[in-house]
Formats: C-alpha cells, sequence, structure tokens
C-alpha cells in the first residue's frame, strides 16, 4: 500500500487551488483526478472581487488578467410578453469584475504544481479508516490502495469523500443550463458589462472574456420534456436556440454562431443552506472542498470564487498547525483534526451567508407567484441589504 501525506480527490478548481496553496506554503500534497486529462467542462467564470484576492494569494492573478477584460457593471433586464418590465444598472463588484476561461484556469494552476502533484486517470471508488491509525485509506479502481494522513475531498456534487463524511446528497433545481462561447473573429461592439435577461421561464446573461470572446449561459427554468434525451452537441445547440426565439437579434445571433464545441448542459445543484449550517465537514482527518463543500447554483456567481477561497483558508490552517516542516512535524493526529476544524469554522458563516443569498435568489428567479416572490424580495432585503456585499470578502492571506 503507498503512503502519502496529503491527498486531495478531483482535479478541479478547489482540488488544484487547494494543491497550489499548500505548496506555496511548502507542504506537499497528491491530486488524484479520475479523467485522463484535466477536467474543460464548464466554460468560464465570472471572478469577483474577493476570487481575485485569491488568486492573488496563489501567485496565478497577474497571468489570468492578460486575457481577461475587467468588466464594469452588472445590468438585469426583465420582460414578459415581450415587454420590458424592468431594468436595473449597477456595479457588478465592490472592486474587480472579469469572466475567465475554465481552460485558462485550470492551465494556470496545475502548471504552476511541481511536476508529479497531479496523478490522471486516478478514479477512487472508496474511503474507509485504517483500524490501526485511523488515518483514511482510498481505493481506487484499478485496484491499489492509498494510505494518506490527511486526505481533502474536491470530488464535486456526487462526492465519494462528502458522502464518507455523512452529508446529505445535493439536491436538484428545476433548472437547466447551457454555457458556451461565441467568437467575434472582427470583434464583438459588447460593452464591458454582465448582461442577465429573464424573459418568461429562460433566463439568458452575456459577459465579455475579451473584445473577441464573449461567455454566454441559457437557463432553462421549466426544462421541455426532450432535453433529457439530447444525444449530440447539434442537439444541445438547437435546444438552446428554442429556448431564446424571443430573445432580441443579437442574442439569437450569439447562440447561433457558438462555438458548438464548447455547448455543455447540466443540470442545476446545490447544497442547501441548512445542510451547509449544520453539517460535519470533517470526520478524522477527512474534510472537503469546493463544490463538495458547497455546491450551489450560479446566481450570485460565486461558487468558482468561493472554492479558491477554500483552498487558501485550508492550506494556511494546515500550516499554522504543521508549520514549516509540513507533515515531518505532525506528531498526532490530533493536530491535524484542529487544523481542519480551524478550517470549518472559520469557511462555516462565509458559506451559509453565500448559500442561503444564492438559494433565495435562484427561488426569486424561479418564482411565479406574486406573494411567494414578495416573500423572497423582502428576506433578500433584510439579510442581504447590499447585495453584493459577498464581494467584499478577503479570505486574508497565505
Amino acid at each position: 500500500m503507498e503512503e502519502l501525506d496529503i491527498v486531495i480527490v478531483g482535479g478541479g478548481i478547489a482540488g488544484l487551488a487547494t494543491s497550489l496553496a499548500l505548496h506555496r506554503k511548502g507542504i506537499k500534497s497528491i491530486v488524484l483526478e479520475r479523467s485522463e486529462s484535466v477536467r474543460s467542462e464548464g466554460a468560464a467564470f465570472g471572478i469577483q472581487t474577493n476570487g481575485w484576492l485569491a488568486l492573488q494569494q496563489l501567485g496565478v492573478a497577474a497571468k489570468l488578467r492578460l486575457n481577461s477584460l475587467p468588466i464594469h457593471q452588472i445590468r438585469d433586464v426583465m420582460i414578459e410578453k415581450n415587454i420590458k418590465q424592468r431594468e436595473s444598472v449597477g456595479p457588478a463588484s465592490h472592486g474587480e469584475v472579469r469572466g475567465v476561461i475554465r481552460n485558462d484556469m485550470v492551465r494556470a494552476l496545475a502548471h504552476a504544481l511541481p511536476v508529479g502533484t497531479l496523478r490522471l486517470g486516478s478514479q477512487i471508488v472508496s474511503v474507509k479508516l485504517d483500524e490501526a491509525t485511523s488515518f483514511p485509506i482510498v481505493h481506487l479502481r484499478n485496484g491499489q490502495d492509498i494510505k494518506a494522513k490527511v486526505l481533502i475531498g474536491c470530488d464535486g456534487s456526487n462526492s465519494i469523500v462528502s458522502k464518507f463524511l455523512g452529508l446529505n446528497p445535493t439536491k436538484a433545481l428545476g433548472s437547466r443550463a447551457v454555457r458556451g462561447f461565441t467568437n467575434y473573429p472582427n470583434g464583438h461592439v459588447f460593452q464591458q458589462e454582465f448582461i442577465r435577461i429573464k424573459m418568461d421561464n429562460v433566463v439568458s446573461g452575456r459577459l465579455p472574456i475579451t473584445h473577441n470572446l464573449v461567455f454566454w449561459f441559457v437557463v432553462m427554468l421549466k426544462c421541455p420534456q426532450d432535453s433529457n434525451n439530447l444525444k449530440n452537441q447539434e442537439d444541445v445547440a438547437r435546444l438552446t436556440l428554442a429556448s431564446v426565439c424571443q430573445f432580441p437579434e443579437e442574442w439569437k445571433e450569439m447562440v447561433k454562431k457558438c462555438d458548438i464545441d464548447s455547448l455543455y448542459i447540466s443540470r442545476l445543484r446545490y447544497r442547501s443552506p441548512w445542510d451547509v449550517m449544520s453539517s460535519k465537514f470533517r470526520r478524522g482527518t477527512v474534510t472537503v472542498a469546493g463544490d463538495s463543500m458547497h455546491l450551489m447554483g450560479p446566481f450570485i456567481g460565486q461558487g468558482c470564487s468561493a472554492a479558491l477561497e477554500d483552498g487558501v483558508v485550508l492550506a494556511r490552517c494546515l500550516w499554522s498547525k504543521l508549520g514549516q516542516d509540513g507533515m515531518n512535524n505532525v506528531s498526532s493526529r490530533k493536530q491535524i483534526e484542529e487544523a481542519i476544524d480551524e478550517y470549518v469554522r472559520e469557511r462555516r458563516g462565509r458559506l451559509v451567508g453565500l448559500s442561503t443569498q444564492t438559494y433565495l435568489t435562484g427561488r426569486l428567479i424561479e418564482a411565479s407567484s406574486p406573494a411567494t416572490k414578495l416573500l423572497l424580495i423582502v428576506l433578500l432585503m433584510i439579510l442581504f441589504r447590499d447585495h453584493i456585499g459577498h464581494t467584499r470578502h478577503d479570505c486574508g492571506r497565505l
């Protein structure tokens, strides 16, 4: 059986960010990624001020800014029965906002790691505790067993590590989202703003990445019955175009001229705020980060940035207990458990706030009853008077 100090399950944003944060503190880790290549689904993220602060600590912010336009404002438009009901314009964040291509972020994080950190094609199938030491053992699909002093699950919405911790399963929203890119070889004429349009049962957003590339999404609040039978990218493109058939012409053209290979469709899932508030995110020396811990809808755009924050905070907490020598300085399992408990305490309040605001905003977007809408608006105004206050958060220095 191979024995390692820190094993991270999942080579997505959370896993790579956590590994890089540990590396910046001089602590070695190994990342197990089930795919044969680094995952590329997801198209792009809108990274707000708090996310850029985390990226700065990870040392990759400057590189990512090179291919990313600053976004100056957010514009929300509501249209019902082809009549504009409301339009609001305001700051998108208390500070910096940019759209970042997911592949660019994954590459930036992965390339900053020491060679050999990322192990591709390593899919775990189970986790158990060693009877003698109580340290976790992960069993891989290829039959290999790995014993770790610390196990960090960053393996997404169907996380095996989350199941080991006893977390409740994530829940599905009734919505499906399609994400994609459209390239304009001669340049687009869109403002440097994030615009979101809600028309009947469809919400669509557009975010310029560069002067030529635009990221967009279409959320179908009531999924067509045939959305479960999509066989290829052409089917996804047809469904998406049909969903925006009543949108402005430039919107339809954007979807029609998209890079069809970039289209990515998924059912939106989330971990409820009350689960985030009450769940035990540590069992022995095992914990979780990113979507495995706090999967949330895209309604306030914080899923990626929160995962980056997780990595910085977890690395800092481990380093504060283990010191410069890292795992070589561990005299007992208790030190690791105290470090993880500190991480969970620091993150829980932040994540409950993000999950609650995301949940209420998503319910408001989906709501059809005027009474329900009014109730949700009142709750949001009471709990989140500054609706972009979540972007002020600073996860701190490594």
